[in-house]
């Protein structure tokens, strides 16, 4: 491998071989286990007996699933959906007709039956993509649309996430500060795998800290110490997986169901984000069609025996972001996001003089600068004909305001400018 470690975009984790692909696989799991077993104790919570081993099993099988689906093209990992997690609290509260005289473990069924169903509208998407094609469809849903759609999912989790943290705020902020030292002062590996080194950094501080004497409370107020090894001394060794068979009934399903759309916009932007985190267009190759209907029988199947709606997770495409180094974007976009309030006054303060000049007689002005706005497609999603309109224009203005493409389509406007000699701005 001829690339630089945490310089270089790392693209194919093959090519770092296996122990280094490997402790990208374990950074993945780390990445995807918080979230995912989550979703279990938050249902649980509401009533509904949820078991965290199920969903972790149907989490590895779907995404397996999921990966036959797009023939192994698309890096992706599914993970339980928080978006379903309104659906189990309203079934958890359902008190009127069958449902007034049952325990929530006699609920759950009927709630996973709403899931299935969820799971197969994915399929029925999965078909409009297909015969209709993904770019008449995807006019529906575009970042506008999508974007929020994941923002609303994750802040809704904010308050749980403060929650957990402030069990022990200072363990907490040592995580942190050794994810944010890695990724950004990191060198080779170390710089490409700081949520791995976030969490044994601090399962280590909590070691040397317990061994100390640190203790804090626990669920039932009582001091223990910050690592209890107890519960997991009284677990035994092998047990067998505990699946709950779907139940169906229409109040249930008209609960759960509806809830899909949302998950749906959540999954088409999580595949625009991979493309463009990765520089390749998995709308087009595999095609959504692929990735809904992977990501729609992964929580069929989940809800049929036992576990949560699955969906592809934000967390780990956030993971394979961590091997584009930031440094190859800031060359790449020098007149872009980094500089451009200044350029922006600089071009500004020129185009004022040079037009007072022009004015007052006093330069004669030898060619018009043929300007054009440009960068602002999204992934997936194509604004625009750049390619074609740089051979006739003598300046351009990389997009890096609210309307600006990802980066990976702003370096590559930078690229097209420079391979046509266009001089470049930023347009805020």
């Amino acid at each position: 491998m001829n690339k630089k470690l945490g310089h270089d975009a790392i693209y194919d984790a093959r090519e770092l071989g296996v122990p280094r692909m490997l402790l990208l696989g374990l950074q993945h799991l780390f990445a995807m286990f918080g979230a995912t077993v989550l979703v279990p104790i938050l249902v649980t919570g509401y009533g509904l007996p949820l078991s965290i081993q199920t969903t972790l099993l149907f989490a590895g099988i779907g995404t397996l699933l999921f990966h036959v689906c797009t023939k192994f093209k698309v890096p992706a990992f599914l993970g339980s959906s928080f978006a379903f997690l309104g659906g189990f609290q309203a079934v958890a509260n359902l008190d009127s007709g069958k449902f007034a005289a049952m325990t929530g473990e006699e609920k759950l069924p009927y709630a996973l039956g709403g899931v299935v169903v969820a799971g197969l509208l994915y399929l029925v998407l999965a078909l409009l993509f297909k015969l209709v094609g993904a770019k008449k469809v995807m006019r529906y849903f575009p970042p506008i649309v999508t974007g929020p759609i994941i923002i609303l999912i994750g802040l809704n989790l904010s308050g749980t996430a403060v929650t957990n943290a402030s069990t022990c705020w200072w363990l907490a902020l040592v995580a942190i500060a050794i994810i944010i030292v890695a990724n950004i002062w990191g060198k080779g590996m170390i710089k490409i795998i700081p949520i791995l080194l976030g969490v044994v950094g601090a399962y280590i501080v909590a070691l040397i800290a317990t061994a100390c004497g640190a203790k804090l409370p626990g669920a039932d107020g009582v001091m223990q110490p910050l690592i209890n090894f107890a519960s997991v001394k009284s677990a035994d060794f092998v047990g067998l997986q505990k699946f709950v068979i779907a139940k169906f009934d229409v109040t249930s399903i008209l609960v759960m169901a509806p809830i899909a759309i949302a998950a749906m916009m959540e999954h088409i932007g999580d595949v625009s984000a991979i493309s463009s985190t990765t520089g390749k267009n998995f709308i087009e190759d595999p095609g959504l069609h692929r990735t809904l209907l992977g990501d729609g029988l992964a929580t069929a199947f989940a809800g049929m025996f036992g576990g949560p709606a699955n969906t592809t997770y934000g967390e780990n495409t956030g993971v394979l972001a961590l091997r584009r180094d930031p440094a190859e974007r800031c060359d790449a976009l020098q007149a872009g996001v980094l500089h451009h309030p200044c350029a922006g006054a600089h071009v500004c303060d020129r185009r004022k003089k040079h037009t007072a000049e022009i004015l007052r007689g006093d330069v004669a002005m030898p060619s018009i600068d043929l300007n054009c706005d440009l960068g602002e497609s999204f992934g997936a999603y194509t604004i625009g004909m750049d390619a074609e309109i740089l051979p006739y224009v003598t300046s351009a203005n990389i997009a890096c305001g609210f309307h600006a493409g990802d980066p990976s389509v702003m370096q590559k406007s930078v690229l097209l400018c420079k391979k046509y000699g266009v001089k470049v701005g930023a347009h805020p």
